[in-house]
């Protein structure tokens, strides 16, 4: 029961990494003006910055633990190492793309806040882009509902047919 939970859980904490919000909002963002692009980015994604973090390396983890939780299962583990392996993928395309960014744009704001408009749109394809990727990584999700698709059915005695 323990490892059906933890698998629950391996798998909600997973959904949340998706980027799929910043995939579907590309189009229309990469036509914005600088002014509204910098507001409209400026107060959007305060809060990902702390719980997202959060629930981004809680997954990682999460998925890592559960590779271990079912060793000799066969081809279940290798689908949970690779479930695990790409939400850490996700989480250093975010870091070597996206972080970056975010970084700029917080000096920014502290030393010429009227900048922020120009800088935005210079650093705009990065950062979309780069939210685009996490995404694509999105295979990381499918390899851990496939872990648990594919383990196989356990007898009552706790073995596996």
């Amino acid at each position: 029961m323990f490892l059906k939970v933890w698998r629950f859980l391996t798998l909600m904490l997973g959904a949340l990494t998706m980027t799929s919000a910043h995939v579907l909002e590309l189009s229309a963002k990469m036509r914005y003006d600088p002014e509204l692009y910098a507001t409209v980015n400026g107060t959007m994604y305060r809060n990902f910055a702390v719980v997202g973090g959060a629930y981004t390396i809680a997954s990682i983890v999460a998925a890592t633990v559960q590779a271990i939780l079912v060793p000799g299962r066969g081809v279940t583990v290798g689908w949970t190492v690779a479930g695990a392996a790409c939400l850490l993928l996700g989480f250093v395309s975010w870091l070597a793309l996206v972080a970056p960014v975010n970084g700029a744009m917080a000096a920014a704001h502290r030393a010429t806040p009227t900048s922020v408009p120009a800088l935005w749109m210079e650093l705009r394809p990065r950062w979309e882009y780069g939210h685009a990727a996490g995404f694509a990584i999105l295979v990381g999700f499918g390899a851990l509902l496939v872990s648990i698709l594919a383990a196989p059915p356990r007898r009552a005695s706790g073995r596996a047919r």
